[in-house]
């Protein structure tokens, strides 16, 4: 009489399939953190390459340039989300700046008045931040109402507003100012030049912003509905969500954060010129892409683009102490955008993937 025994259990060994898995999940983590790492890199290179680099001195002046694209980034984050594109941003923060410059060293005068009103620093940053976030109520417009595309609507805008800017002063800047205090409007200047606790007051406003951005997005409904909008418009339109309003409202934030950034460089400059922000709109969509912000909406971060900003800050800041051509800067700094939205794409078809897999 034979006793029938169970087949001897087979080791289980991983596939090679569960390996790929594997490796395309750490891959895809890599992917995701891909500011956090580049950002380690750099300052890692930069600061081997030049002692000079860690300093506090250049520091100081390294988180000042940060603070600018960060800024920027934040407000661009929203639109992105959504699916969207801000091209304006950079005519913006130039509009925002001489809209200031021409409050303070011109005033208003209406009709009937026989001498200007010049009114205080609060109120001119309040008019100017107001001025930007009407054209951010036009670019929504123009993509919600007219269905114009979001890149052929905010290009149109850029123009619009760099030839206000021009327009306000024909062409010139606005020097000195710093107030008057026969005129009450004293005090601009510590917007962009003060410190607090030995950190520039445009790094704190900076880090407010992101606390505040972060929040909205990731714990208020309009938060929410900005991640759905940029996930499937079309689930979200059906799943009662006011679409058009989120739109709206993400490319307002956009631009007011770009009349941040204008006053800013006003008062760091103590002048306003029409010119100011050019290209600024390139350093926001890099930085925004970097920190794993996807550019076909519904997936990214505040915080990730503030990393993303760095990225770019560090690089250049680090390519000025090194001595590359300015030349050479405007190349690499090309380069590294379009890297940015090719790891943007892999990222996208890695998570493909995973979904897939599962």
């Amino acid at each position: 009489m034979s006793i029938e025994r169970d087949p001897p259990v087979a080791e289980v060994l991983p596939t090679p399939r569960l390996r790929a898995g594997f490796a395309t999940r750490i891959f895809d983590i890599i992917l995701r953190l891909r500011a956090v790492v580049a950002l380690v890199l750099l300052l890692i290179l930069f600061s081997a390459s030049t002692p000079a680099f860690l300093t506090a001195n250049n520091l100081t002046i390294l988180a000042k340039h940060v603070a600018i694209t960060a800024i920027l980034a934040i407000g661009m984050t929203f639109v992105v989300l959504t699916g969207g594109i801000d091209l304006s941003v950079g005519s913006v923060a130039g509009l925002a700046g001489m809209v200031a410059g021409a409050l303070l060293t011109r005033g208003l005068l209406f009709s009937g008045m026989q001498h200007p009103l010049y009114p205080g620093v609060f109120a001119v940053v309040l008019l100017a931040l107001c001025v930007g976030a009407l054209v951010g109520l036009l670019n929504g417009l123009l993509v919600v109402r007219l269905g114009v595309a979001p890149f052929i609507a905010t290009l149109g805008t850029l123009y619009i507003a760099r030839g206000a800017a021009l327009l306000i002063s024909n062409g010139g800047t606005f020097p000195d100012l710093g107030g008057d205090a026969a005129r009450h409007n004293t005090g601009f200047l510590l917007l962009g030049q003060a410190t607090l606790l030995n950190v520039p007051l445009p790094v704190w406003i900076m880090i407010a912003l992101a606390i505040v951005a972060s929040v909205i997005a990731s714990k208020t409904p309009f938060g929410r509905h900005v991640y759905a909008v940029g996930g499937n418009e079309r689930a979200a339109l059906l799943s009662g969500i006011r679409v058009g309003r989120v739109k709206i409202g993400s490319y307002v934030i956009s631009t007011v954060c770009a009349a941040v950034v204008g006053l800013i460089i006003a008062s760091q400059l103590e002048a306003a010129h029409p010119a100011t922000g050019e290209s600024f709109e390139l350093n926001a969509i890099a930085a925004v892409v970097l920190g794993g912000t996807s550019l076909m909406g519904g997936r990214g971060s505040v915080l990730g683009s503030l990393a993303g900003a760095f990225v770019i800050g560090v690089l250049a800041d680090g390519m000025v102490m090194l001595g590359i051509s300015e030349f050479w800067q405007m190349v690499i700094k090309g380069i590294v955008i379009v890297l940015a939205v090719a790891v943007d794409q892999l990222q996208t078809k890695l998570q493909l993937r995973l979904a897939r897999s599962h």
